[in-house]
C-alpha cells in the first residue's frame, strides 16, 4: 500500500526546512498579517455566540460518537447516496483514489476537469496523477489558482496562498494570464481571475470536489465556500466526482446545525459561509447527470485504531489552530512538508504515514496549548503531540541511538535518590570547564543543540537537600551549645 500526504515523503526534517523560511522577512510578514486579520475577525464573531462552548462540546461529542461507529455510518452513507442515484467507490490509498478518478474522467470522455478547493486531492497528489494520464486539472478557488499558476505549494489549510501578498499575486497573473497592464488592486485581480475562469466553467464538463461533511442519513455531500466557484463546479458540469476522507461522515442532517455555526467562525471569521451547497444524488434537469463519491482511507483506519490519537480524525479543517500557533506564525506552512501544516498537520501527517515519515513534526510545537483553546471540536492537540513523541522514541529510534541511551540512563538515575545525588555531584565537577558567570553557553556534542539557541544555568554549588542538611546540622549545634 502506498500512502501519500502531499510532499511529506521527500520533505526534510522540520527544523531544517524552517531555517530558510525564518530568514525570509517578507514571507513572515505576510503570514503574520494574514493570521492576525483572521484572528481578530474570529474573536469578534465568536464573542457574539453565548453558547460557543456548548457548540464545541456538541461537535466534539458528535465526532467522537461517529468515529466509534464509523463502519456503520459509512455503510449508511453509501446506501443513501446510491439510493439517490450516486455511485460510491472505496479507495484504500492515494494511488487507488487517483486511479479511480482518472478512470472516471476517461470513462466520460474527458481530458480536463475543473476543481473546487480540496485538501484531500492535495493529499493524494491528484493533479499530478491526472497530468500523467493526460488530464488537465484547473483549480477554480482563487487562492488555489494563485498557487497553481505560480507553480507553488499551499501554505495554509483554508487560505493556501496566505504567504503571498497582493503585489506578488499581480506578478503571477501578469505573467501567466498575459496581462502586462494588470493593476494590483483587489478588484483588478479578482476581475482577471473571473475572466480567466469563466471559460473553464462554461466548457469543462467534469468537476472534482472534496467534502466538508458527508451526511449518512441522507447520502448528501456538503461543501462550504466563499467565492461561488464551488457552486459553479457543482452545477454546470455533466459529471461530478467528490473525493472525501472517511472521517468526513456525520450521522444526521440536523448535525449540520452545529458544524455550520462553528466552521465559518473558526476558519475565516464569518458568521456563515456565503455559499453552503448540499448535493444528494442526481436530479433530472438539475445539475450533473452523473455523481460519484470516492471514500478515501489512506492511513485513516490506522489512526482510528489508536485510542489516544483517534481524536485527530475529528478535525473539520478550519485551520484555527494554524492562526493561533506561534510556531506556524514564524515559519508558515511550507516547513511542514505536507498538505497539512500547523499543529493539526503536526499530528495528522506522521500518523497518515504510519510514523514512517514526518517524525520531526510532533516536535514542531511549543506545547503552549493555544491550538486546543481555539479548536471548534476540542481536539487536544498538545496531548496527541506528546503521545506521538512517545511513539517516535519507541518505534523509530534504535536501542543504540545516543538519545535513546541518554533517556534510559536518565530514567535509571531519576528512579534512585542515591544515583541522582551522585549524578549531581559529578555534574558540578564536570561542568566547570563550560561555565562562565553562572551560565553554560556551549555544551559539547549533541547537547550543543540546546545551547545553540538558549543558555543553560550552571548547576548550583549546593542542592536544596544539601542546604537543608547543613542548616539542620548548624541548628543542632546551636541548640546543644
Amino acid at each position: 500500500m502506498t500512502i501519500r500526504v502531499g510532499e511529506s515523503a521527500e520533505a526534510p526534517p522540520f527544523q531544517k526546512a524552517a531555517l530558510p523560511l525564518l530568514e525570509d522577512p517578507q514571507l513572515r510578514k505576510n503570514v503574520r498579517h494574514a493570521t492576525d486579520v483572521i484572528q481578530r475577525k474570529r474573536g469578534l464573531v465568536v464573542a457574539e455566540q453565548t453558547d460557543w462552548q456548548e457548540l464545541r462540546n456538541a461537535a466534539s461529542a458528535i465526532k467522537a460518537h461517529t468515529l466509534r461507529h464509523l463502519d456503520h455510518y459509512l455503510v449508511q452513507f453509501e446506501r443513501a447516496c446510491t439510493a439517490g442515484g450516486g455511485q460510491v467507490h472505496w479507495a484504500a490509498d492515494a494511488d487507488e483514489a487517483n486511479r479511480i478518478i482518472a478512470g472516471l474522467v476517461k470513462q466520460y470522455g474527458g481530458n480536463e476537469v475543473i476543481k473546487i478547493k480540496t485538501m484531500t486531492s492535495d493529499e493524494t497528489g491528484l493533479n499530478e496523477a491526472l497530468e500523467r494520464d493526460g488530464i488537465r486539472a484547473h483549480e477554480t478557488d482563487l487562492a488555489e489558482l494563485i498557487i497553481q499558476l505560480g507553480r507553488d505549494r499551499p501554505s495554509h489549510i483554508v487560505v493556501p496562498a496566505l504567504h503571498k501578498n497582493r503585489s506578488q499575486v499581480r506578478e503571477i497573473f501578469r505573467e501567466r494570464m498575459h496581462l502586462p497592464e494588470l493593476g494590483d488592486q483587489p478588484e483588478d485581480l479578482t476581475a482577471a481571475a473571473r475572466h480567466y475562469l469563466r471559460e473553464k466553467f462554461l466548457n469543462v464538463k467534469i468537476g472534482v470536489c472534496g467534502a466538508n461533511f458527508l451526511v449518512a442519513e441522507t447520502g448528501s455531500v456538503c461543501i462550504v465556500e466563499s467565492e461561488g466557484n464551488g457552486r459553479m463546479c457543482l452545477t454546470l458540469p455533466d459529471v461530478l466526482i467528490s473525493l472525501a476522507g472517511i472521517e468526513k461522515v456525520i450521522p444526521l442532517f440536523q448535525d449540520l446545525e452545529v458544524f455550520l455555526q462553528l466552521l465559518p467562525r473558526s476558519a475565516t471569521g464569518e458568521r456563515m459561509n456565503p455559499y453552503n451547497s448540499l448535493w444528494t444524488g442526481v436530479h433530472p434537469g438539475d445539475g450533473p447527470k452523473h455523481f460519484h463519491v470516492v471514500l478515501l482511507d489512506n492511513g485513516r483506519t490506522g489512526i482510528l485504531a489508536d485510542a489516544e490519537a483517534r481524536q485527530t480524525l475529528q478535525c473539520i479543517r478550519c485551520a484555527a489552530c494554524l492562526n493561533a500557533c506561534p510556531v506556524y506564525r514564524q515559519t508558515g506552512g511550507h516547513a511542514y512538508g505536507s498538505s497539512y501544516s500547523g499543529p493539526i498537520g503536526a499530528i495528522v501527517t506522521p500518523q497518515l504515514l504510519n510514523m514512517r515519515q514526518g517524525q520531526t513534526l510532533p516536535y514542531a510545537s511549543s506545547l503552549c496549548g493555544a491550538c486546543y483553546e481555539v479548536c471548534p471540536v476540542r481536539i487536544n492537540i498538545p496531548e496527541v503531540l506528546i503521545h506521538l513523541r512517545g511513539r517516535v522514541v519507541r518505534e523509530q529510534k534504535s536501542t543504540l541511538d545516543p538519545e535513546a541511551l541518554a533517556m534510559k540512563a536518565a530514567a535509571a538515575i531519576f528512579t534512585s535518590r542515591t544515583r541522582f545525588e551522585a549524578a549531581q555531584r559529578l555534574g558540578r565537577l564536570g561542568q566547570a570547564p563550560m561555565v562562565s558567570k553562572g551560565w553554560m553557553r556551549n555544551l559539547p556534542g549533541m547537547l550543543g543543540n540546546w545551547t545553540r539557541v538558549r543558555d543553560l544555568r550552571a548547576l548550583p554549588p549546593q542542592t536544596f537537600r544539601e542546604w537543608w542538611k547543613a542548616r539542620e546540622k548548624a541548628a543542632g549545634k546551636g541548640s546543644h551549645a
